[in-house]
Parts: C-alpha cells; structure tokens; sequence
C-alpha cells in the first residue's frame, strides 16, 4: 500500500515519518499527473504547492485552523491529504 494510499485525514499524515515525506510528495505528484492528465485541470501550480501543503498540514491543525488559498488552482494536494484521493478520479467531472 502506498503512502498516499494510508491517508485519510490529515492525522494520518502526521504518523509518518519525515524521513519517508519525499516518498509522498512524488505520490501526490504522480496521483495528479495521473488524474489531470485523464480529466484536465490545473497542474502545474498544484505540482508547485505539494511540499509546502504537506509542510502546512504536519503543522496546523486545520479542524481548528484555516487554510485559504487564494484560487482553487493550488487545492489538489490539500485534498488528496484531506481523505479525497479515492473519489479524486472524478475530478473535473460531472458529480465529482
């Protein structure tokens, strides 16, 4: 099973190592170059933000904190964090 393939929530980010956080970030970039690739969407600015939203997320607690990031374009990875990657196929699709 894949790092990504673990997370759920954001908690479940915190229970791995840091040393292993680089093997996620390149999940979470494969995982969106897959999907764009197939549906469309923004990639490059997402692929941008991946360690920083990782960094924000071993930080802050978002159930008490808030995230805002000034256009959707950078969202990807917090959602993939956030427990969204098995319905992420359906993004940019009709009900996704």
């Amino acid at each position: 099973m894949s790092l990504l393939e673990r997370i759920h929530s954001p908690a479940d980010l915190k229970s791995i190592p840091i040393d292993r956080l680089d093997e996620l970030a390149k999940e979470i970039r494969a995982r969106i170059i897959e999907v764009v690739g197939q549906n469309g969407g923004h990639l490059t600015s997402n692929l941008g933000v991946t360690e920083l939203t990782i960094a924000l997320h071993r930080v802050f607690d978002f159930t008490k904190d808030r995230l805002l990031w000034d256009v959707g374009h950078q969202c990807y990875p917090h959602k993939l964090l956030t427990g969204r990657n098995e319905r992420f196929n359906t993004l940019r699709k009709a009900g996704g």
